[in-house]
């Protein structure tokens, strides 16, 4: 059950990247979620962290989020 809620908690930051409006916000939130990752799959932390922050950085650029306009 517990790794469940780590697994609902990576899904739920991955959610909320697009919320963010920077590269380098979008970046962090992608290492975090990568470090949650690594933990739950017993990865390499670093390597997943930063798979996750490359992850962030480009997912706009792929069309996968889109940053809010104001």
């Amino acid at each position: 059950m517990h790794t469940k809620s780590i697994i609902l908690a990576a899904v739920a930051a991955f959610g909320l990247s697009a919320c963010l409006e920077s590269d380098t916000e979008r970046a962090i939130a992608g290492a975090g979620g990568g470090l949650v990752a690594a933990e739950v799959l017993g990865t390499d932390r670093a390597g997943t962290m930063l798979a996750g922050a490359a992850a962030g950085v480009f997912c706009d650029d792929v069309g996968v989020c889109r940053p809010t306009t104001r």
